[in-house]
């Protein structure tokens, strides 16, 4: 073993593996060391170097170096074999150390890769040295791959299993459509634009706020592109899901408005102490705003940070009435201070349950333990309520298992033949004769035609 080979097995590994040199002498250092205790025994002090510059090793046994002769019979056949599996063994922990790091910055990035085959439903994707693993819950609702398809996903996990690395792969997470729109539009890539808040259901519809510092761009406009071209390339990526882009804007009296897109709202309430906005919207909106099972107001709220109640200005009138009418019979609250915690969007018990007791006592200026007995008696009603809730679910869901098991009732029976002499009436019995008498009359016979001589002629 001279030094050039030395230098060129490392700077091999160092371009092949993409392992550190220093790692790659480290493991050849400790493969030597141990080829060199199992000729000399654990009795004595065995040291192993190498020269990062000529690569030539120095081994010394208690103190003394080793000849080279010596050396290469300490590295005979049955040493160098477990010199090698020291080595193979390091330079693989090596490795998989270099896949860990250089994935882990790819935490949240795209990649792309082509489907190889398919364990109970999740596919494992070609990554290059190492394959991706891409699960079920992380593909797209509906969408189907098949073997050598390529595929861009975003990886949202990185983990050491064993002498392996994990690398999970996904399509659903919020994160594709961000790097998706930097991938189609140049000005999100460049940060000209930016992208403010996402939210996304998977498979089905995504909400993206979008806005730009200079207001010669039109922020919306350049995301969709020329006759929707750039929207279009990332709709196709996702499957065909659906994607609204919607211009962010500091106050949510604005933003608010534009997130609920396309439904029309009329006015926009705030309560800051509960974190949620309420929206009003026209009767014929309401289905619109609120969306399919409640899709856009739930990626609205999502979008926003804010939790966003619908409804119409007669649901909120009947809802304050109701709200007042409930806090003026608890304990220590007066009229008036039920009007101002429902202005403050309290309206239920399970809200004033939450409020701290202090904020009560600015709000209302009672004592503290009568702002805490009205705390605990909200709680109170709001288990109750809560209870109640959890009944009447478990009594309709026992109500729809006996209605499923109950058997189909019996198709209504023929009805029985009865005499018609029975059940006719004499008009029609005779009718019914005169129908089935056999006709004894002879049928007239046709006409004929007598021609005649003047006629003839």
């Amino acid at each position: 073993m001279n030094g050039a080979d030395v230098l060129r097995f490392v700077d091999a590994l160092h371009r092949d593996r993409n392992i550190d040199k220093t790692i790659v002498v480290e493991a050849l250092e400790q493969a030597i060391l141990s080829a060199a205790k199992k000729h000399f025994g654990e009795d004595f002090q065995i040291t192993a170097s190498i020269d990062p510059v000529t690569g030539n090793p120095t081994v010394k046994c208690d103190n003394k170096d080793i000849e080279p002769d010596m050396l290469g019979e300490i590295l005979g056949r049955i040493s160098s074999q477990t010199a090698k599996q020291v080595l193979m063994q390091r330079i693989r922990e090596a490795e998989r150390d270099s896949i860990f790091d250089e994935y882990e910055e790819l935490k949240g990035q795209l990649v792309s890769g082509a489907v190889t085959r398919f364990e109970g439903g999740s596919a494992l994707v070609t990554l290059g040295k190492i394959d991706g693993f891409l699960p079920k819950s992380e593909q797209i609702p509906g969408e189907s791959h098949r073997i050598g398809e390529r595929i861009r996903a975003v990886v949202i996990e990185v983990r050491k299993s064993g002498s392996r690395v994990k690398i999970i792969l996904s399509r659903t997470h919020p994160d594709l459509v961000l790097r998706l729109f930097e991938t189609e539009i140049p000005e999100v890539a460049e940060r000209i634009i930016e992208v403010r808040s996402l939210a996304r259901e998977a498979g089905y519809r995504s909400k993206v706020a979008v806005s730009c510092l200079d207001s010669k761009i039109d922020s919306v406009g350049a995301c969709v592109g020329v006759r929707g071209a750039r929207i279009k390339n990332i709709v196709d990526e996702l499957a065909g899901e659906r994607i609204d882009i919607v211009r962010w804007n500091d106050s949510l009296q604005v933003l608010v408005p534009n997130a609920m897109q396309p439904s029309e709202v009329e006015d926009v309430i705030l309560c800051p102490m509960l974190g949620r906005v309420i929206v009003l919207v026209r009767e014929d909106q309401l289905s619109l705003a609120i969306g399919k099972r409640g899709q856009n107001v739930r990626l609205a709220s999502k979008l926003v940070g804010w939790d966003i109640e619908v409804m119409t200005r007669d649901e909120l009138n009947e809802q304050l009435e109701k709200s007042v009418a409930a806090f003026s019979q608890v304990p220590h609250i007066t009229e008036e201070l039920a009007e101002s915690l429902v202005s403050q969007g309290f309206f239920s018990f399970y809200d004033l349950s939450v409020i701290e007791p202090d904020q009560l006592q600015e709000m209302s200026g009672l004592a503290p333990e009568e702002c805490e007995e009205i705390v605990a008696h909200a709680d109170d009603e709001s288990e109750k309520q809560e209870q109640e809730e959890t009944r009447r679910k478990a009594e309709m869901k026992l109500q729809r298992e006996i209605d499923s098991r109950a058997p189909a009732a019996p198709p209504p029976a023929p009805p029985t033949p009865v005499d018609v002499a029975l059940v006719e009436s004499p008009e029609v019995a005779v009718s019914t004769e005169l129908e089935t008498a056999p006709n004894t009359e002879t049928e007239p016979e046709p006409p004929v035609s007598v021609v005649t001589e003047s006629t003839a002629e």
